[in-house]
Protein backbone atom coordinates (compact mmCIF):
# COMPACT_ATOMS: atom_id res chain seq x y z
CA UNK A 1 0.00 0.00 0.00
CA UNK A 2 1.12 3.73 -0.70
CA UNK A 3 2.66 5.63 2.14
CA UNK A 4 0.10 8.58 2.75
CA UNK A 5 -0.15 11.55 4.89
CA UNK A 6 -3.78 13.27 5.62
CA UNK A 7 -4.61 16.48 7.38
CA UNK A 8 -8.27 16.05 8.11
CA UNK A 9 -10.19 20.00 8.70
CA UNK A 10 -13.79 18.62 8.66
CA UNK A 11 -15.76 14.93 8.19
CA UNK A 12 -18.04 17.43 6.16
CA UNK A 13 -15.35 19.05 3.79
CA UNK A 14 -14.20 17.56 0.11
CA UNK A 15 -11.37 15.59 -0.28
CA UNK A 16 -8.07 17.22 -2.03
CA UNK A 17 -5.75 14.21 -3.52
CA UNK A 18 -2.63 15.53 -4.28
CA UNK A 19 -0.65 13.66 -7.02
CA UNK A 20 3.48 14.24 -7.46
CA UNK A 21 5.51 13.50 -10.96
CA UNK A 22 7.83 10.65 -11.77
CA UNK A 23 10.60 10.73 -9.18
CA UNK A 24 9.64 13.08 -6.71
CA UNK A 25 7.75 13.08 -3.33
CA UNK A 26 4.95 14.22 -1.62
CA UNK A 27 6.99 16.65 -0.15
CA UNK A 28 7.41 18.91 -3.33
CA UNK A 29 3.45 20.00 -2.17
CA UNK A 30 4.98 21.53 1.08
CA UNK A 31 3.66 25.00 0.30
CA UNK A 32 0.28 23.74 -0.38
CA UNK A 33 -0.52 22.39 2.74
CA UNK A 34 -1.51 25.15 5.25
CA UNK A 35 -3.63 26.57 2.31
CA UNK A 36 -5.93 23.86 1.08
CA UNK A 37 -5.80 22.13 4.65
CA UNK A 38 -7.46 25.27 5.92
CA UNK A 39 -10.45 24.67 3.05
CA UNK A 40 -10.27 20.79 2.76
CA UNK A 41 -9.09 17.51 3.66
CA UNK A 42 -5.74 17.00 2.48
CA UNK A 43 -4.27 13.31 1.59
CA UNK A 44 -0.90 13.23 0.17
CA UNK A 45 0.39 10.40 -1.88
CA UNK A 46 4.11 8.55 -2.99
CA UNK A 47 4.18 6.80 -5.62
CA UNK A 48 5.17 3.16 -5.52
CA UNK A 49 8.63 3.75 -5.42
CA UNK A 50 9.22 6.79 -4.42
CA UNK A 51 9.30 8.41 -0.93
CA UNK A 52 8.54 6.84 2.09
CA UNK A 53 6.37 4.17 -0.31
CA UNK A 54 10.03 3.32 -1.47
CA UNK A 55 9.37 -0.44 -0.05
CA UNK A 56 6.73 -1.52 -2.18
CA UNK A 57 9.76 -1.97 -4.39
CA UNK A 58 10.91 -5.05 -2.50
CA UNK A 59 7.67 -6.51 -2.44
CA UNK A 60 7.93 -9.79 -4.60
CA UNK A 61 4.58 -8.91 -5.92
CA UNK A 62 5.90 -5.21 -6.99
CA UNK A 63 9.38 -6.13 -7.83
CA UNK A 64 8.55 -8.31 -10.78
CA UNK A 65 5.59 -6.28 -12.26
CA UNK A 66 5.30 -4.05 -15.27
CA UNK A 67 4.42 -0.94 -14.73
CA UNK A 68 1.67 1.12 -16.82
CA UNK A 69 -0.14 4.13 -16.37
CA UNK A 70 -3.31 1.68 -15.25
CA UNK A 71 -1.20 -0.23 -12.36
CA UNK A 72 -0.11 2.90 -10.70
CA UNK A 73 -3.59 4.78 -10.90
CA UNK A 74 -4.89 1.76 -9.14
CA UNK A 75 -2.67 1.98 -6.82
CA UNK A 76 -4.15 5.17 -5.52
CA UNK A 77 -7.32 3.98 -6.12
CA UNK A 78 -6.98 1.49 -3.51
CA UNK A 79 -5.75 4.20 -1.26
CA UNK A 80 -8.70 6.00 -1.91
CA UNK A 81 -10.63 2.84 -0.51
CA UNK A 82 -8.69 2.38 2.25
CA UNK A 83 -8.90 5.73 3.56
CA UNK A 84 -13.19 5.83 2.72
CA UNK A 85 -12.97 8.83 0.28
CA UNK A 86 -15.86 7.67 -2.04
CA UNK A 87 -14.58 10.78 -4.62
CA UNK A 88 -12.59 13.91 -4.67
CA UNK A 89 -10.49 16.70 -6.30
CA UNK A 90 -7.45 16.11 -7.95
CA UNK A 91 -4.45 18.05 -7.82
CA UNK A 92 -1.14 16.55 -9.97
CA UNK A 93 2.45 17.95 -11.51
CA UNK A 94 3.70 16.59 -14.78
CA UNK A 95 3.66 13.37 -14.97
CA UNK A 96 1.49 13.20 -11.98
CA UNK A 97 -1.36 14.97 -14.51
CA UNK A 98 -1.28 12.02 -17.04
CA UNK A 99 -1.77 9.16 -13.70
CA UNK A 100 -4.85 11.30 -12.66
CA UNK A 101 -6.26 11.91 -16.24
CA UNK A 102 -5.90 7.87 -16.47
CA UNK A 103 -7.92 7.94 -13.12
CA UNK A 104 -10.63 9.52 -14.62
CA UNK A 105 -11.11 7.21 -17.28
CA UNK A 106 -10.72 4.33 -14.89
CA UNK A 107 -13.67 5.83 -12.55
CA UNK A 108 -14.56 9.39 -13.64
CA UNK A 109 -17.03 9.09 -10.67
CA UNK A 110 -14.03 9.37 -8.28
CA UNK A 111 -12.75 12.95 -9.61
CA UNK A 112 -14.94 15.90 -8.73
CA UNK A 113 -12.41 18.36 -10.20
CA UNK A 114 -8.94 18.43 -11.08
CA UNK A 115 -6.08 20.90 -11.54
CA UNK A 116 -3.43 20.00 -13.57
CA UNK A 117 -0.02 22.07 -12.94
CA UNK A 118 2.79 21.42 -15.37
CA UNK A 119 0.49 19.29 -17.39
CA UNK A 120 2.30 16.91 -20.13
CA UNK A 121 -0.16 16.48 -22.55
CA UNK A 122 1.91 16.13 -25.90
CA UNK A 123 5.37 15.11 -26.36
CA UNK A 124 7.21 17.54 -28.83
CA UNK A 125 10.39 17.13 -30.57
CA UNK A 126 12.65 17.99 -27.48
CA UNK A 127 10.90 15.72 -25.29
CA UNK A 128 11.05 12.97 -27.92
CA UNK A 129 14.47 13.60 -27.96
CA UNK A 130 14.84 13.51 -24.47
CA UNK A 131 12.92 9.89 -24.42
CA UNK A 132 15.38 8.55 -26.87
CA UNK A 133 18.63 9.77 -25.00
CA UNK A 134 16.94 8.09 -22.18
CA UNK A 135 16.59 4.71 -23.45
CA UNK A 136 20.07 4.72 -25.67
CA UNK A 137 22.10 5.59 -22.73
CA UNK A 138 20.19 4.33 -19.47
CA UNK A 139 22.18 1.22 -19.27
CA UNK A 140 25.66 2.81 -19.14
CA UNK A 141 24.75 6.37 -17.65
CA UNK A 142 23.87 6.05 -13.65
CA UNK A 143 20.34 7.55 -13.87
CA UNK A 144 20.83 10.19 -11.44
CA UNK A 145 23.05 11.79 -14.62
CA UNK A 146 20.32 11.75 -16.62
CA UNK A 147 17.29 12.85 -14.23
CA UNK A 148 19.62 16.06 -14.01
CA UNK A 149 20.35 16.21 -17.83
CA UNK A 150 16.51 15.90 -17.73
CA UNK A 151 15.69 18.73 -14.54
CA UNK A 152 17.77 21.08 -16.30
CA UNK A 153 16.36 21.25 -19.50
CA UNK A 154 12.48 21.12 -18.44
CA UNK A 155 13.30 23.45 -15.94
CA UNK A 156 16.69 25.83 -17.02
CA UNK A 157 16.35 29.03 -15.68
CA UNK A 158 18.18 30.67 -12.50
CA UNK A 159 14.23 31.35 -11.41
CA UNK A 160 13.64 27.26 -11.36
CA UNK A 161 16.29 26.75 -9.57
CA UNK A 162 14.75 25.21 -6.46
CA UNK A 163 12.09 23.05 -8.35
CA UNK A 164 15.16 21.59 -10.01
CA UNK A 165 16.93 20.56 -6.47
CA UNK A 166 13.71 19.35 -5.41
CA UNK A 167 13.25 17.04 -8.05
CA UNK A 168 16.93 15.97 -7.99
CA UNK A 169 16.79 15.66 -4.70
CA UNK A 170 13.83 13.09 -4.49
CA UNK A 171 15.41 11.45 -7.18
CA UNK A 172 18.51 9.90 -5.69
CA UNK A 173 16.03 8.01 -3.50
CA UNK A 174 15.12 5.79 -6.03
CA UNK A 175 16.58 2.50 -6.83
CA UNK A 176 18.48 1.99 -10.55
CA UNK A 177 15.94 -0.64 -11.34
CA UNK A 178 12.88 1.66 -9.89
CA UNK A 179 13.86 3.98 -12.24
CA UNK A 180 14.20 2.02 -14.96
CA UNK A 181 10.81 0.80 -14.39
CA UNK A 182 9.09 4.15 -14.81
CA UNK A 183 11.29 5.16 -17.33
CA UNK A 184 9.49 2.53 -19.24
CA UNK A 185 6.02 4.19 -18.90
CA UNK A 186 7.94 6.26 -22.20
CA UNK A 187 7.08 3.39 -24.20
CA UNK A 188 3.11 3.82 -23.75
CA UNK A 189 2.95 7.91 -22.91
CA UNK A 190 2.75 8.82 -26.92
CA UNK A 191 -0.68 6.58 -27.40
CA UNK A 192 -2.18 7.97 -24.34
CA UNK A 193 -1.57 11.30 -24.71
CA UNK A 194 -2.74 11.26 -28.30
CA UNK A 195 -6.43 10.08 -27.14
CA UNK A 196 -6.70 12.57 -23.96
CA UNK A 197 -5.89 15.39 -26.10
CA UNK A 198 -8.80 14.31 -28.18
CA UNK A 199 -10.97 13.72 -25.34
CA UNK A 200 -12.30 15.77 -22.75
CA UNK A 201 -12.08 14.87 -18.72
CA UNK A 202 -16.03 14.95 -17.49
CA UNK A 203 -14.67 16.91 -14.68
CA UNK A 204 -13.88 20.46 -14.23
CA UNK A 205 -10.20 20.37 -14.98
CA UNK A 206 -8.24 23.62 -14.59
CA UNK A 207 -4.25 23.85 -16.14
CA UNK A 208 -1.74 26.16 -14.39
CA UNK A 209 0.91 26.12 -16.59
CA UNK A 210 4.78 28.40 -16.33
CA UNK A 211 5.03 30.83 -19.18
CA UNK A 212 8.65 29.66 -18.82
CA UNK A 213 7.07 25.97 -19.47
CA UNK A 214 8.86 26.34 -22.85
CA UNK A 215 8.21 22.41 -23.53
CA UNK A 216 4.74 21.82 -22.30
CA UNK A 217 2.76 24.99 -22.49
CA UNK A 218 2.75 25.09 -26.02
CA UNK A 219 0.54 21.78 -26.69
CA UNK A 220 -1.57 22.81 -23.64
CA UNK A 221 -2.76 26.17 -25.48
CA UNK A 222 -3.59 24.00 -28.69
CA UNK A 223 -5.57 21.05 -26.90
CA UNK A 224 -7.75 23.91 -24.28
CA UNK A 225 -9.41 25.63 -27.68
CA UNK A 226 -11.22 22.39 -28.07
CA UNK A 227 -12.60 21.45 -24.62
CA UNK A 228 -15.77 23.27 -22.59
CA UNK A 229 -14.64 22.71 -19.32
CA UNK A 230 -11.62 22.95 -18.96
CA UNK A 231 -9.24 26.25 -18.29
CA UNK A 232 -6.01 27.70 -18.48
CA UNK A 233 -3.96 30.07 -16.41
CA UNK A 234 -0.56 30.91 -17.19
CA UNK A 235 1.76 32.21 -14.17
CA UNK A 236 3.99 34.76 -15.27
CA UNK A 237 7.77 34.01 -14.25
CA UNK A 238 7.29 30.17 -13.74
CA UNK A 239 8.66 27.57 -15.04
CA UNK A 240 7.27 23.89 -15.42
CA UNK A 241 6.67 23.32 -10.90
CA UNK A 242 4.70 26.40 -10.55
CA UNK A 243 3.21 25.43 -7.40
CA UNK A 244 7.19 25.63 -6.24
CA UNK A 245 8.41 28.33 -8.07
CA UNK A 246 5.09 30.48 -7.28
CA UNK A 247 3.35 29.05 -4.75
CA UNK A 248 1.13 32.33 -2.84
CA UNK A 249 0.13 32.64 -7.06
CA UNK A 250 -0.75 28.61 -7.13
CA UNK A 251 -2.60 28.39 -4.07
CA UNK A 252 -4.96 31.67 -4.89
CA UNK A 253 -5.59 30.45 -8.57
CA UNK A 254 -5.80 26.80 -7.91
CA UNK A 255 -7.82 26.93 -4.16
CA UNK A 256 -10.71 29.79 -5.96
CA UNK A 257 -11.24 27.12 -8.59
CA UNK A 258 -12.43 24.55 -6.61
CA UNK A 259 -14.12 26.78 -4.14
CA UNK A 260 -15.67 27.84 -7.50
CA UNK A 261 -16.77 24.63 -8.73
CA UNK A 262 -18.11 23.35 -4.98
CA UNK A 263 -20.13 26.46 -4.97
CA UNK A 264 -21.58 25.73 -9.06
CA UNK A 265 -22.14 22.29 -7.04
CA UNK A 266 -23.76 23.79 -4.27
CA UNK A 267 -26.39 25.94 -6.30
CA UNK A 268 -27.05 22.97 -8.31
CA UNK A 269 -28.11 20.37 -5.46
Amino acid sequence: MLYTKSYINSPEKDWVVFVHGAGGSSSIWFQQIKAYSEEFNVLLVDLRGHGKSKQMSSIEQHYKEKYTFKTVSMDILETLKKNNIKKAHFVGVSLGTIIIRTIAEMEPEKVISAVMCGAITRMNVRSRILVWMGHTFKKIVPFIWLYKLFAWIIMPKKNHEESRSLFVRDAKNLARKEFLKWFRLTYDVNPLLRYFTETEMEAPTLYIMGEEDHMFLPPVKKMIKDFKHSYLEIVEGSGHVVNVDKPVEFNRISLKFLQDHKMKLQQIA
